[in-house]
């Protein structure tokens, strides 16, 4: 307005947002981030010069309310222009138009015409052909001047060429509603649409309408992979990215590629704008997406198609989307009254051929779902077109939009599972400080190494760990060295991977879960007895254990034979399918008192049920004792000497340890299912008992009390044990200073090395043995019998 450029302003423009239902007016970048709908408006005092939309599946009846508002607002920035140009503006310059001359025009008119008119009434041509067949009609016309001599002819034959086109292709539409390729006015041209083309990539689709196709790509990164913006306002990484290219190909022509044009920015950003009100939010669907677009053939709106192809893409990719969204062009038609230069007349055509595109008026983008617009672009050529034709498109470009999500979701109407294909995985923790350090290491050497290994990726942020991996195998790679540097909490029952650390007498220790450290005892090894921990592992290895338990001092007790299945035990019927009776008797089983929770050492004992092979089921899940417990012999030289004496004097009460609910009298003929322990009384606290099948008889009465204790048991029940019977007993366990024993019925006891005595035995062996004492926590002490 101040130069003296001679042109048709002023222009006002605003920018209309809409916050909970109200629109507002020029909204800070702040509101915009809350509003469902950035529009831009650009306009004359009575015309639309320029829209640009991106809404969040705004409806046409709202969008057109928009529109209505913006523009008188618009108007308000126009006046102040010409107030200012009349003060400090400069005179406009005078200037002539170059014109046809109506000669010219009329002879070039006359030769070209007819050939004109006859291709374009000719459905059956494509792009190419109907392109060839134009340009030989040109240089028909240009050899026919060239022998005239007429320079001036030859000067202006392309814009006069071209003219003439416009002309037939505007009146054919005006007066008779035909159009280049034989359509009618609102349809849409034959499509096709193709998803999971290639299915190495993460997601891949074909669009094609008519002679406009295009393909599309997704790839998915981790959050790091993010676009990083330098832009002074708004975020300053990007995660969702649409590239557009428009190769020299795709219009049958060679030539060289270089960087990105506007043309290929814009129309991939437009692209990106329409797909991006679909998308999951951020906290939801953490990846970094790329969509490519490369057009692979051009005749009209491939900006739209990349919208179309994008969208399926999308949703091969697994990426969760709410619907489908497409596009198409809306281009217009008008006869302009050469007096006043308003519009007398016009057509609006749906799905714009690149020829209608050049030829016609407006090239008029508009995209969305089912709902709603997403993102919309207006392209004009005169100057200005009234409001009203423009919301009048609106609805025609919903019908023939509908019609393109239809033909979409036949081929594809929901997105795939993500993990299905060959997309990567990705996995967030948050941790302290503490555990970041121990993750990343001194200078990342942790983490690098964990990369070199693994194949994963993972990157820190906010105390958020991100893992990326290409598959599901590398993914628990990585997680697995990620708990082992870091360590999780503990749970019963878990499994975890672990290293030998130290090889002991009583068992190994293991280090798991980020450094911490387990005990795995010699029992818990294997389910066959085992003479020395260095028979099934060695320092250094790495296993699968299960924690089972934590003692009252806050060790952590593994195991390593519950991760392995048992010999035969795949015969076995289900534990739930064999109901209780005399050939399975539920028996007592005692854990130690370390093994106790504090403040539970009263509690109730764990009930075990043992089937025919003498293998226990515990009914109590929160206790993991082990099966066999057997005490150092340093503790038995402490303690065995005071309790023999308090077991002898009991004995000698009673020739049974008498049990809590124990049967007071013969009348009562069924025996206890579950049997208490005192353990205040200093009696049988950690028992460890495989009890075999025994009568009705036998479980409700004592041993024979006819029985000298001097005579040979050979049978022995949980309740029956007395000093002084004698067994004949099988090795079950060799231990560093002792034996554990194994008596008829499955009672297991322990015998200590004599100093001068045999200690060559082997397990499996059998042994006249005697019991002799019990020891503080109840565990009957045996004695070998003289020459046995």
């Amino acid at each position: 307005m101040l130069s003296d450029i001679p042109w048709g302003g002023p222009v006002g423009m605003i920018r209309v947002g809409r916050i909970d239902g109200q629109f507002v007016f020029n909204p800070t970048m702040d509101e915009l981030s809350m509003s469902d709908l950035n529009l831009v408006y650009a306009c004359t005092r009575d015309k639309t010069l320029m829209i640009d939309v991106q809404a969040r599946e705004i409806s046409e009846k709202d969008l057109e309310a928009a529109l209505k508002i913006a523009h008188p607002e618009a108007v308000k920035y126009i006046e102040p222009q010409i107030k200012l140009a009349e003060k400090a503006g400069k005179q406009k310059k005078e200037y002539k138009l170059s014109m046809i001359t109506d000669r010219t025009l009329g002879k070039i008119r006359s030769l070209a015409e007819g050939p004109i008119e006859a291709v374009f009434t000719d459905a059956a041509y494509g792009k190419f052909e109907r392109g060839e067949a134009l340009d030989k009609i040109t240089q028909d016309v240009r050899a026919k001047l060239e022998e005239e001599f007429d320079e001036e002819s030859l000067k202006v034959l392309p814009k006069a060429v071209d003219t003439v086109r416009k002309q037939i292709v505007r009146k054919r539409v005006i007066d008779k509603g035909l159009r280049v390729d034989g359509r009618k006015l609102d349809e849409v041209r034959p499509l096709h649409c193709e998803a999971g083309t290639y299915p190495i990539l993460h997601g891949s689709s074909i669009f094609s309408r008519g002679d406009t196709q295009v393909l599309c790509t997704v790839t998915i990164g981790a959050p790091g992979d993010a676009q990083r913006l330098d832009s002074l306002v708004g975020p300053p990484t990007k995660r969702f990215m649409l590239h557009y290219t428009f190769p020299p190909f795709c219009i049958n022509e060679v030539g060289k590629r270089g960087g990105l044009n506007r043309r290929e920015v814009g129309h991939g950003t437009l692209a990106e704008k329409a797909l991006l009100a679909v998308l999951p939010p951020e906290d939801e669907f953490q990846y970094a997406v790329r969509v490519n677009s490369e057009v692979m053939s051009s005749d009209g709106s491939t900006s739209m198609a990349s919208v179309c192809g994008g969208s399926m893409a999308l949703m091969d990719a697994g990426i969760p989307v709410r619907e489908h969204v497409a596009g198409l062009s809306v281009g217009l038609v008008s006869e302009v009254d050469p007096s006043t230069g308003n519009i007398k007349d016009y057509r609006i055509l749906t799905d714009i051929l690149g020829l209608e595109d050049h030829l016609g008026d407006m090239d008029f983008k508009i995209a969305g779902t089912r709902k709603g617009i997403t993102a919309i672009q207006l392209d004009i050529k005169p100057a200005g077109i009234p409001l009203d034709i423009i919301c009048e498109c609106l609805e025609t470009a919903r019908k023939g939009r509908i019609q393109i999500i239809d033909r979409m979701d036949e081929e594809l109407s929901s997105p795939r599972t993500l993990n299905d294909g060959n997309a990567p995985r990705l996995a967030t923790m948050r941790l302290d400080e503490e555990s970041l350090r121990r993750l990343l290491g001194p200078l990342g050497l942790h983490r690098k190494k964990i990369e070199q290994e693994t194949g994963a990726r993972i990157a820190v942020s906010d105390g958020v760990v991100t893992i990326v991996a290409k598959n599901q195998l590398i993914m628990e790679k990585a997680q697995q060295k990620v708990d082992f540097l870091v360590g999780r909490q503990v749970q019963v029952g878990s499994i975890y991977k672990g290293v030998i650390s130290s090889i002991k007498e009583y068992g190994a220790f293991v280090e798991f879960n980020g450094g911490q450290q387990g005990l795995l005892h010699i029992s818990e090894l294997s389910h066959e007895p085992l003479s020395k921990v260095s028979d099934a592992v060695s320092i250094g290895q790495e296993l699968s254990v299960m924690c089972i338990g934590q003692d009252v001092r806050g060790n952590i007790k593994l195991s390593l034979k519950a991760t392995l299945t048992k010999r035969g035990s795949e015969k076995k019927c289900p534990e739930d399918s064999i109901p209780v009776s005399s050939d399975r008797q539920a028996v007592n089983f005692w854990s130690t008192l370390a093994d106790l929770p504090l403040g539970k050492e009263d509690a109730e004992p764990l009930v075990l049920r043992t089937d025919g092979e003498g293998e226990s089921v515990g009914e109590n899940v929160e206790s993991s004792a082990p099966s066999v417990v057997v005490r150092s012999a340093a503790e038995c030289d402490a303690r065995d000497n005071v309790n023999y004496q308090n077991v002898t004097k009991k004995a000698k009460a009673k020739s049974l340890p008498r049990p809590y609910n124990s049967v007071p009298s013969q009348k009562d003929k069924v025996a206890s299912s579950r049997s208490t322990i005192d353990l205040s009384s200093g009696k049988r606290i950690a028992s460890l008992l495989n009890i075999s099948h025994v009568t009705k008889e036998e479980d409700a009465l004592p041993m024979d009390v006819s029985k000298s204790r001097s005579s040979r048991v050979t049978s022995v029940n949980a309740n029956s044990l007395k000093l002084g019977d004698r067994f004949t007993a099988k090795i079950y366990q060799i231990r560093a200073r002792g034996l554990v024993l194994e008596v008829a019925g499955g009672v297991r006891g322990m015998y200590k090395f004599e100093v001068d005595g045999r200690k060559d035995f082997e397990a499996g062996e059998e042994l006249q043995v005697k019991c002799t004492s019990f020891s503080a926590k109840g565990i009957p002490v045996f004695s070998l019998l003289e020459g046995k």
